[in-house]
Order: structure tokens, then C-alpha cells, then sequence
């Protein structure tokens, strides 16, 4: 049993905010120019209603739910840290880990900590960057930013400029981050559609990004359609600088999911939002809008698809994927509304905009995936929050399957999936509403373990350090890397040595 305890702060079924073809509203026709679904820059007010306001009110008045900013965790996290944002005033995104330092991606650029001492994280260097998005990882010197925003030129001096236009410029930033103090700027890549998302396949000489995107138009000269693929840059680590497109798979040869009117409520397919590989074991999952599909990357240049599933009633936008150590199950998360809307309530209910579990069964080509179950958080949040499945990371304990998770203003989850059809919650933390009027967006963005803590990027609060102390997941802090980008899943034991 693990030491998860009920928490004090009571919870009732609380209203939501929009109706369901309001929150779909969110997932259309945005092409790359304002980088949907995640909400990213788009922190615009939006007033609820004064019942709605007056229940969110009452709610906090009688404890059952937490305060404005007040901050509320089982008994099995500690909060040690947060550093508000510095010079870099954008919306926090994704996080990458590399030794002794956490890279903390940006709307406005990325910021790295020094996070030797987890309850007191220094700031090394702050570089302003901007461009929406801005997912990043690291490799070996190298440090890569995706810019999901049609912008003037590929400098980090460049203006927002419309897709529509030839000369827009969007794609992945190459960074040497050999003197962390002082990253340069490299090299830049142009991919079509931009760069919402990227997942490194490192090899020893090269590296191999595969750059997710999507929403393509006639209107936009860089991002025709179909966009029914991903595009795979090749870095050679001793010189970025000539660092190029080399393919273009075609995923979705007969189009993907249609979406409306066929299926209503979902999006339909026109590029992947985010992939996850595990080169270990040769294979990828891909979350791709309408679609959820595992592929092998045996030759990272050629992926090839093995299946592909949909679910038509439950899943609106499928967001991100997380394999278990054991490659026999894939986690698929459900970005309903964007990240931007109310869903962490009744009346959306537990099987939407949750998490979606998959056992991989069979062998090689013949692997399928199966649904075995849906996992949600079970803390009711306010109409004023925005929630919904979100990134995060396997917390690595042999013989178990446990993850942690963030869910935008539903805070952070830890939660067991080892019985793929009974997954349960077994740690938690979060931030009452920001505002207990009107819906503001904000939320943990990412939320992943490294090295015997987790880290979590608030999109408006800053940069969270926890710490998790549970005898289920006690022995994930004798596992330790060197390095970790969370789409590119480790062998946790055999590449640490445990």
C-alpha cells in the first residue's frame, strides 16, 4: 500500500466552465502561426458566469477546494522549491536534464538551473529566444528549440510575421551549450509547418530529430497539405551547422483520422502533436491528433508504422505517449480543449481527457495495441482552471509502473499503472485556482523525475522542485542519469547500471 492518505480538502462535483463544442472549438483550424492546441501565449482572460463564480467562491469558502494559490499535496510530497520566472516573462513549457542542470524551455527562450542543491536551484543563464513552443532538449553540447510560430526570420532577434507569408521562418534552433554559462546559437532548420514538438533518436556520430507538426493550409506556402507525416533532421554532432531534412514519412498514407463530421468531436489527423521513442527496444509511439500509432525505428530515418488506433468516443486530440520500462504498454495522454478549457469535473467525467492505457501484445510486426483502461485525476478542479492529461515521465522502479504527471492547474500526479486496468493515484500535488472569477491559464506544464526528485515547469508560477517519499517509488532515488530528455525514454537499468 502506498502511503497516499485523503486529503483534508474536501471535493464536490464542480460545474464546467464551456460546452463540449466549445472546448472542440479550441482544436480547430489554427494553423502554425498561433501553435495550437497547447495554450502557450494564449493567456487571455475569459469571464464564467457569476453562478458559476459564486459556486467556485463557495467552494473555497467550505474547504472543498483549495484557495486562491493555495498550495495543497499528500502527505508523500514535499514542495522544496520554486523560482518564479526572471528576465524571461513568457509561458514556462518543457524541460529537459542534462548532470547537474535542468533546461527550462520558454515562450520567450529557455532558462538553465543549476539544480545541484534541489531546494535551492540557481539560475546559469537565461537566452532570450522567442518563438511559441520552444520544446527543448539536450545532447551531449548540443541543445535544441522548436519554434511552432511563423516568425520574421530565424534569429532569436526575429517579429512575429503571418504564415501566409514565403519568407516566414519556423523549425528547430541548434544551440552549443558547451559553456553553459554562455550558449550560442548554431544553426536553424526550417521544417514544414514548424516545430510543435521534437523527439532526438541520438546515434553516436549523428542525431536524429523527429519534428512534430501540424494544422496545414493552402494559405501557407511552407505548410501545404497534406501534412500527413513528420519530418526527420539529421545533426552531426561535430557539425550542427550542416545539420538538415533528410526524409519526410509519410505516416498516414489514407489520411489518418477524418475527424467531423465523420467523427465528431475529434481532430482530425494532419501531423503528429508529439512522439516518444525508446531506442532501446527499436520502437516509437506517436499521439497524433486523431491517432495513436507504434512504429519502428530500427533505421531512424525510415520509421515504419507497426499499428495505429482511434478512439472515437473518449479521445478528442491525442497529445503525448509514455511507454513502460518493459515496452509492453504505452500511456497515451487526451488533450481535451486544448489544455485551455475546464474538463477536470463531473460532468466531463473520468474518461475524457484522461490518460489512455495500452498493453502492446504480440510480436515484431504483428504488435497491436489494446485499450485496457483510462486514468484520470480524482480531484474535482474549479471552472476556473484549466485541466487535462499533460506531460510527464515514468518514475523508475523495477517490477512497477508508475509515472508522474502534470495537468495543468489539476497540479501534479503520481499515479501506479502496473495493473493496466486498475491504475490508481498514489501521490499528488497542486495550486488552488489563480483565480477564483475568472479563468486564467496556468498549470504545471511538464512534470518529470530525474535523479530522486521531480521537477515541474508552472506555466505561470515558475519552476517547482518536489520531493516524493513512498516506499513504492523509494527505490527509483538509487536510479541516476547523465542525461534526460523525456520523449527519448531510457533503459533506466540497463544504461544506469541498476
Amino acid at each position: 500500500m502506498s502511503s497516499l492518505h485523503t486529503t483534508s480538502v474536501r471535493r464536490r462535483r464542480l460545474g464546467v466552465a464551456a460546452a463540449a463544442a466549445g472546448l472542440f472549438a479550441t482544436l480547430l483550424a489554427a494553423g502554425p502561426a498561433v501553435a495550437t492546441p497547447d495554450p502557450g501565449d494564449r493567456q487571455a482572460k475569459e469571464k464564467i458566469s457569476s453562478s458559476q463564480a459564486a459556486e467556485v467562491k463557495s467552494a473555497i469558502q467550505n474547504g472543498e477546494i483549495p484557495g486562491v494559490d493555495e498550495i495543497v499535496h499528500s502527505p508523500n510530497i514535499s514542495h522544496l522549491a520554486n523560482v518564479p520566472k526572471d528576465l524571461i516573462k513568457g509561458t514556462n513549457s518543457d524541460l529537459a536534464f542534462q548532470g547537474k542542470y535542468a533546461f527550462t524551455g520558454n515562450y520567450d527562450g529557455f532558462r538553465i538551473f543549476d539544480i545541484s542543491n534541489p531546494k535551492a536551484p540557481k539560475t546559469v543563464a537565461q537566452v532570450l529566444c522567442p518563438g511559441s513552443q520552444n520544446d527543448v532538449s539536450v545532447s551531449g553540447d548540443l541543445l535544441f528549440l522548436s519554434t511552432d510560430s511563423s516568425r520574421s526570420d530565424n534569429s532569436c532577434n526575429s517579429t512575429s510575421q503571418s504564415a501566409t507569408e514565403k519568407s516566414s521562418w519556423e523549425g528547430m534552433k541548434i544551440f552549443d551549450i558547451s559553456d553553459k554559462r554562455n550558449p550560442k546559437y548554431v544553426a536553424a532548420v526550417e521544417t514544414a509547418c514548424g516545430s510543435h514538438t521534437h523527439t532526438l533518436v541520438p546515434e553516436r556520430k549523428d542525431v536524429y530529430i523527429y519534428v512534430s507538426s501540424y494544422s496545414p493550409s493552402v494559405s501557407f506556402p511552407d505548410c501545404q497539405p497534406p501534412h500527413d507525416g513528420i519530418s526527420v533532421i539529421k545533426v552531426p554532432r561535430k557539425s550542427p551547422e550542416k545539420a538538415a531534412v533528410v526524409n519526410f514519412p509519410v505516416l498516414f498514407p489514407e489520411g489518418g483520422n477524418p475527424g467531423a463530421p465523420t467523427n465528431p468531436g475529434v481532430s482530425a489527423t494532419t501531423g503528429c502533436h508529439d512522439i516518444t521513442v525508446l531506442p532501446s527496444k527499436d520502437l516509437a509511439a506517436g499521439a497524433c491528433m486523431g491517432d495513436g500509432i507504434l512504429f519502428d525505428i530500427k533505421d531512424p530515418e525510415h520509421p515504419k508504422v507497426i499499428d495505429q488506433v482511434q478512439d472515437n468516443v473518449n479521445f478528442a486530440f491525442w497529445h503525448s505517449a509514455t511507454f513502460n520500462q518493459d515496452a509492453n504498454k504505452v500511456v497515451f495522454t487526451d488533450e481535451l480543449g486544448g489544455g485551455g478549457a475546464a474538463t477536470c469535473n463531473a460532468e466531463i467525467g473520468p474518461n475524457r481527457g484522461a490518460d489512455g492505457i495500452y498493453d502492446i501484445v504480440g510480436k515484431g510486426d504483428k504488435r497491436k495495441l489494446v485499450f485496457r483502461s483510462y486514468y484520470k485525476i480524482p480531484r474535482y478542479q474549479a471552472d476556473t482552471e484549466n485541466c487535462v492529461a499533460h506531460n510527464g515521465s515514468l518514475i523508475p522502479v523495477k517490477g512497477r509502473d508508475i509515472m508522474v504527471q502534470s495537468w495543468y492547474q489539476g497540479g501534479v500526479s503520481v499515479w501506479d499503472f502496473t495493473n493496466s486496468s486498475k491504475p490508481k493515484e498514489i501521490a499528488y500535488f497542486e495550486r488552488g485556482p489563480i483565480s477564483a472569477e475568472t479563468m486564467v491559464g496556468g498549470g504545471t506544464w511538464s512534470a518529470y523525475y530525474y535523479n530522486g526528485h521531480i521537477y515541474s515547469n508552472d506555466m505561470v508560477k515558475g519552476f517547482d522542485v518536489l520531493r516524493l517519499d513512498d516506499r513504492l517509488t523509494d527505490p527509483a532515488k538509487r536510479v541516476r542519469m547523465s542525461e534526460l530528455n523525456v520523449q527519448t525514454q531510457p533503459d533506466y537499468f540497463d544504461r544506469s547500471g541498476h
